[in-house]
């Protein structure tokens, strides 16, 4: 769905506009539209409070006629610093999580602050953002404020991305790659890597794995800068260090270790928790 629209997740948060920034550099580079997404939920029969909106009780049309246009607003903002992309913007109705799911069917990409409105002060990461990047249909992008927010040019910090071997890890490996190809930017591959019983003597093998799932890649982006390191163990523990230089950490949904019951595993947990560059999330369809 390379022509597909790039959906954010917006709520006029400040991680939020974060993401929005984000997906307009992506849609810069690949020309897909934007379209931002305001979900407007109800809470408790006691009221609703969002973001520059008295609290009420839901249903309140004026409150719902505010939010539509601070979306109206922020889209015409958005597409007045950008003249050359197509920005546009919705509100739905529903939980956010559920919603944003349900829409990602239909996206390209879906882009999301790390917590918005409801976030609690020593939660890195919304359950939103957590809960959508477990069940999304096409790849979630999270953008934590201060994490990827400055601004983007040729020199910058390469595309890293972690493989073990796994389906979701070569599917994340396709999007790495033309991330990095789109930016002229390096791609950094981590291999990560069970030793045997020869130790060492394994390395040629993993590395020439590494090079055959490469192969297709190389062929479509010759130009494209490529680096690859083989990680023995701790894959979370090196991304999230890698994470520091990088401008984009790419992972799998789930990697050999994860468990057929859990769709997000342990290592893209953990990196849209405490990464220090955006993290994309990528899953088969």
């Amino acid at each position: 769905m390379r022509d597909a629209e790039i959906l954010v997740g917006y709520d006029a948060s400040t991680d939020a506009s974060v993401a929005v920034d984000w997906a307009l550099e992506e849609a810069r580079h690949s020309g897909q539209p934007v379209r931002l997404a305001y979900v407007f939920e109800w809470l408790t029969v006691a009221g609703w409070v969002g973001p520059g909106v008295a609290p009420g009780v839901w249903p309140d049309e004026t409150a719902r006629r505010q939010v539509e246009d601070l979306v109206r607003r922020a889209a015409a903002d958005a597409a007045a610093a950008h003249p050359r992309l197509t920005v546009t913007g919705e509100v739905y109705d529903g939980p956010p999580a559920l919603v944003l799911q349900e829409r990602s069917a239909e996206a390209g990409m879906l882009v999301l602050g790390s917590r918005g409105h409801g976030g609690f002060g020593g939660l890195l990461v919304g359950s939103t953002a957590v809960s959508v990047a477990a069940h999304a249909h096409c790849p979630v992008v999270v953008v934590r404020d201060g994490a990827g927010s400055a601004p983007v040019d040729a020199s910058a910090g390469p595309v890293a991305v972690g493989v073990d071997g796994s389906q979701p890890s070569l599917v994340a490996l396709g999007f790495a790659a033309e991330r990095a190809a789109q930016r002229q930017v390096p791609l950094r591959v981590l291999h990560a890597w069970t030793p045997g019983p020869g130790g060492a003597a394994g390395v040629p093998d993993e590395r020439a794995a590494v090079d055959q799932a490469l192969e297709p890649w190389r062929r479509t982006f010759p130009d494209l800068d490529v680096t690859v390191d083989l990680i023995p163990t701790g894959p979370a523990a090196m991304l999230i260090e890698v994470s520091r230089d990088a401008r984009l950490v790419v992972v799998g949904s789930r990697g050999r270790g994860g468990l057929a019951g859990m769709l997000l595993g342990s290592v893209s947990q953990q990196l849209i928790q405490h990464a220090d560059c955006p993290v994309a999330v990528v899953r088969e369809r």
